[in-house]
This record gives structure tokens, sequence and C-alpha cells, in this order.
């Protein structure tokens, strides 16, 4: 099976940047989408072969999610019940026979790191939420996570050190959420490669350069560890400021 996951920050800008020849190049068989940005009344995006499913947050131009399947789902969700936390449109879970597919646009700590208390509690709900589809059956999660994992993870980790996306705090969640029973599936496969990116500034020229982060994630279930066969960056696909991630599993 192979998924993707990419960070389009706007759809509708996307789709003018190549979006769609690179979905039907891609082929894949779920392609998961954050940072919609946009109201299911704003588009109408259909791509023969695939069910779509959008998770729209309450305020416009805003957050929000999307799953494009080939395989019809036996049931999907939209958030994880806490409306709270739903209210943003940042998770799609699609439960199909063998496995659980979720889609999550993390909330940004933002600049002065306004948000960070919040993003706290949003990161142990999360944990819970998949924890508890974990003890049904296997789970694999993928989207934006916001936050760098390890040091290796972007290219200036001593400066940025305690900005957003790379504050204690933020790692700590996400080294919990691996510790309880789930793997990041890139350092699974690749746990010394460097200059792996998957989000660049609109400035300073740090994409040409690659002064980049490594933020967008798919993490599955330890179970099904063993069933990965491969996990992919797409640095060379443009359109937006983050690029395509891809996972092939055996599941």
């Amino acid at each position: 099976m192979k998924l993707i996951s990419w960070n389009v920050n706007g759809i509708r800008a996307c789709i003018n940047k190549g979006f769609e020849d690179f979905f039907k190049n891609i082929d894949a068989d779920i392609f998961c989408i954050q940072e919609t940005k946009c109201q299911p009344e704003q588009i109408d995006l259909k791509f023969e072969g695939y069910k779509s499913y959008y998770n729209s947050a309450e305020r416009k131009g805003y957050s929000g999610t999307a799953i494009y399947t080939k395989k019809e789902p036996l049931n999907v969700t939209f958030g994880i019940g806490i409306e709270e936390h739903d209210k943003e449109g940042r998770v799609i879970t699609l439960e199909f026979e063998n496995c659980y597919v979720v889609t999550i646009y993390t909330p940004n700590s933002k600049r002065e790191l306004e948000r960070l208390e919040y993003r706290q509690i949003w990161e142990d709900e999360i944990r819970k939420y998949l924890l508890e589809l974990d003890s049904r059956k296997p789970v694999i999660m993928c989207g934006d996570l916001n936050v760098a994992h390890q040091e290796i993870d972007l290219k200036n980790p001593k400066t940025n050190r305690g900005n957003a996306g790379f504050t204690d705090e933020e790692r700590e969640k996400m080294t919990e959420l691996l510790k309880v029973g789930f793997v990041d599936t890139f350092r699974y496969l690749y746990p010394n490669k460097t200059d792996s990116y998957s989000w660049w500034s609109y400035m300073g020229k740090a994409r040409e350069k690659n002064i980049g982060w490594r933020i967008d994630y798919f993490i599955v279930s330890d179970k099904i560890k063993d069933k990965i066969q491969e996990a992919t960056i797409y640095p060379e696909i443009y359109g937006s400021d983050h690029c395509p991630i891809g996972l092939e599993i055996d599941i």
C-alpha cells in the first residue's frame, strides 16, 4: 500500500502549482492533505477512482485536513471527539479492515510560544486517541506534526532550540508517543540520514540552500514496523513550503 502526506499550505493555491500532476503521477492508494485552508463549498477537486473526505476548520481560510482514498473505508471519523480540538478540522480517521489511517495537522506553538500550553494538552489527547485505536487494530498516522524530533531533523538545531517546533516540551511529547508503541517510519529505515527535510522557510532562499526541518511524518504502530517497505521525502516537488512525504507498507 502506498500512502502520501502533504501539507499543501492552501489546497486552492497548490492546485495552481502542480498539485494535480503530482497526485496523478504518484498514484497513491491513500493521499492525505493538511492545511487545506478551505470550506467544502470552496473546492470541487475530484479524481477518478478516489473517494474524498474533508474536515474544515470553523474559521475560514485556516487549518483543515483531507484524505483521498481508492479503497472505501468501513468508517470515517472527523476529529477526536473533543470540541476544543475538533473545531479546527485537524484530524480525519479512516477505518479499514486491517488498520486505521489517521491524518493530523498538529497546532503550531507560534512564534512567541503562545499556543505551547494548548499544544501540550493537544499532544496528550492525541496520544490517548491513537492508543485507543491501536488497542483495536494497527494505526498508520501521518501529517504535519510541527516538531523536529531530534537534532538531526533540522539544519540548525543549536540556534533553533526553544523556538516553536523545537522546544524541549514538544520534542518530549514526540518521544512519549514513540515510547508507548509507535515508530517514526523514516528514522526506522534511515536512523542516521542527514539533510532530509520536509519544510523550509520562504525567507533567505532556505529551500534552495536546503536549510530545512523534518516536521512531516508517517508514524505507525510498533506491531507493524516489520511491514514498512519504504519511507520517502520528495523535496523536488514544489507547490507549498512543505514537500510531500510517502510510505510504502505491506498491510
